[in-house]
């Protein structure tokens, strides 16, 4: 670090130098001879025109020039060069030098010179083992970042990047963590759900035709899924096919339970949309919601509520496992596998899915 403050030292010295040397040719640029002989000069120049154009005799030629060159000569005896400015520039020299020597005392008496530097790794380290509830979106995302490099084949991990990208506002960096998990996991109807809703980030809200194809997918593979249908007749209604859009919206809200908390905020929508004949101006550009940290462990907080009361789910809780791994939940994890194992103790192939998943 005191190596660090020598170097700052010094470019901030140099580059005083610089300007200060800046200053100095502009100020010898400055000086210059006595303006009565460029008077002078001129009044030569000024006869030898009218001389040439035939304006002046020649007798008076002659004696003009000499008087104007008696007048040159006396001003040239006389004349002194104007003085560079000096004034200012002793100050600037000395705040040059002292400015940054007082930083670096101040540093060394208030600051921690012999503090070691902490390497990148040691905070992503620190950051793994914090609460994920406590991480800022930027951490969250440097985070899951490091751990995609570790499993580059989990599609869960590059899910959850994409989920803290959104959250740090990079719609673009979420949709290529989340092109690379359907890249691994095609089969995932719910990867590309998300897919599609981070093609809709990255369009400030529209449903363009990446989104359109990536929802068509999720609903080829899965024809339940809630974010598919929600979406494809959303774009429906804001293509002007309103009808069939909310006949897509009301199939959906008779499929949800009556303590759906997402049920009251359907309905609302379809009153809307009906008492205005399309979506509001506002509405069709409204983009979706980004996620924070305590947004991605709500949603695997929501996946393990599931599995509570509806365990017959293999895949959902080998996603399950993963995720509390990822996380770096291992008490959870190890919960979600012990229960796991025991539902699926006869089934050796989710067994080993879900050995891999708690890796």
């Amino acid at each position: 670090m005191i190596a660090f403050w020598i170097a700052a030292a010094a470019l901030s010295a140099a580059a005083s130098w610089l300007m200060l040397r800046g200053a100095r040719a502009a100020s010898l640029r400055a000086v210059g001879e006595d303006p009565a002989l460029a008077v002078h000069r001129r009044q030569l120049a000024e006869i030898d025109d009218l001389a040439a154009r035939d304006l002046l005799p020649e007798s008076e030629v002659r004696a003009a020039r000499a008087e104007a060159g008696r007048r040159l000569l006396t001003a040239a005896e006389t004349a002194r060069p104007n003085p560079a400015p000096t004034a200012g520039r002793r100050p600037v020299l000395a705040a040059a030098v002292l400015v940054p020597l007082l930083a670096l005392g101040l540093y060394v008496m208030t600051g921690s010179p012999g503090a070691p530097d902490q390497s990148f790794a040691r905070r992503l380290a620190e950051w793994r083992r914090a609460d994920p509830a406590t991480l800022d979106p930027p951490r969250m995302a440097a985070l899951m970042r490091m751990i995609v490099k570790q499993r580059p084949t989990d599609p869960e991990a590059f899910r959850n990047l994409a989920l803290a990208e959104l959250a740090s506002g990079d719609a673009m960096a979420a949709s290529a963590a989340l092109r690379r998990a359907v890249a691994i996991a095609p089969r995932r109807a719910d990867l590309w759900a998300a897919l599609g809703e981070t093609f809709m980030a990255e369009g400030e809200g529209r449903i363009g035709v990446d989104a359109r194809a990536a929802f068509a997918e999720a609903l080829r593979l899965d024809p339940g899924s809630l974010s598919a249908r929600y979406f494809l007749a959303r774009a429906d209604i804001a293509d002007g096919r309103v009808e069939q859009g909310l006949a897509g919206w009301r199939a959906l809200l008779a499929t949800l339970t009556a303590d759906d908390p997402s049920r009251a905020a359907l309905s609302a929508e379809i009153a809307a949309v009906t008492a205005a004949g399309g979506l509001p101006q506002a509405q069709a550009q409204a983009a979706p919601a980004q996620p924070d940290a305590a947004a991605i462990r709500g949603m695997v907080e929501g996946l393990a509520a599931r599995l509570d009361t509806s365990p017959d789910d293999p895949q959902g809780w080998i996603r399950l496992v993963r995720a509390w791994s990822v996380l770096g939940e291992t008490a959870k994890r190890d919960a979600a596998l012990a229960r796991a194992r025991a539902l699926y103790k006869g089934r050796p192939d989710i067994l080993k899915a879900l050995d891999e998943a708690a890796q």
